[in-house]
């Protein structure tokens, strides 16, 4: 089995065997231009830690470039990435003072869900609200990077297959 990430000019490739990931490279070689740089360790501001067993997806530099571009890189973390008493609406509260902001932010957000899954529903949720933003939407925004102040060594842990079954027999 293999899959093969292609984004603009670089490439990702997960192999079920070594020998398979040698003949793809080969054959890749043979149509384009290209070299391999070896074991995954950087990609589109995530960073890959590998183990035989595992591996760990991080954003951790990425989430704080955000909150520092959001100013909030010192307030006070919450506990969980939506008030769970609060109900947003479209037409909740005055306007955002400034729209381009609130879609960067958000933006940032929904691609930090790729590592950070406990943020995915508070994240699709302020991203409903992409077309008229109000300030309860940017408030909640605000809200879900507190939590990713106190959670921001979050990682992703990937198990191997052969890990997993492993696991499973034992």
């Amino acid at each position: 089995m293999a899959y093969l990430l292609l984004y603009v000019d670089d490439i990702i490739l997960c192999t079920s065997s070594d020998s398979l990931h040698d003949r793809l490279i080969s054959t890749l070689q043979i149509e384009f231009p290209m070299s391999d740089l070896g074991p995954l360790s950087y990609f589109l501001g995530i960073s890959v830690t590998r183990t035989p067993s595992y591996m760990l997806l991080s954003q951790q530099k990425y989430a704080q470039e955000i909150l520092e571009r959001a100013g909030m890189g010192s307030y006070k973390p919450a506990a969980t990435p939506v008030d769970t008493n609060a109900k947003l609406s479209a037409a909740s509260g005055p306007p955002v003072f400034d729209p381009t902001h609130y879609h960067s932010l958000v933006g940032a957000l929904q691609y930090l869900t790729f590592t950070r899954p406990d943020i995915a529903y508070a994240a699709q949720q302020v991203f409903l609200f992409m077309h008229d933003p109000r300030e309860p939407h940017y408030n909640a925004s605000k809200r879900i990077l507190r939590h990713i102040q106190g959670t921001i060594d979050h990682k992703l842990h990937l198990l191997s297959y052969y890990s997993l079954a492993l696991d499973h027999l034992h």
